[in-house]
């Protein structure tokens, strides 16, 4: 389905940049909010919590963080959690 709306351009211009700092296109970004928006509502009317898989609630996490929040994340977290969590010494690589 394709669906047509108008926005103010303020509005227009900020959509864009949520976009971009989430390296997805206007398109992309607003079919996630919506999906995310209508799973809520579904929830909300059933009177419990959707049950989703565990990789759709990291991904729709990692989806709203912006982009340079991410890049600050360690890239060895995972090898290293028990530092990063608990404070412990590094492993040796």
């Amino acid at each position: 389905m394709t669906i047509t709306i108008d926005l103010p351009d303020d509005l227009a211009a900020a959509l864009e940049h949520q976009a971009a700092d989430r390296g997805v296109s206007v398109e992309d970004l607003l079919q996630q909010l919506a999906i995310r928006h209508l799973q809520s509502a579904r929830g909300e009317e059933s009177g419990r919590a959707l049950r989703q898989r565990i990789s759709e609630v990291i991904g729709q996490i990692v989806a709203d963080a912006p982009l340079e929040e991410l890049r600050k994340l360690p890239k060895d977290g995972a090898r290293q959690i028990d530092h990063y969590v608990y404070g412990l010494r590094k492993r040796d690589e």
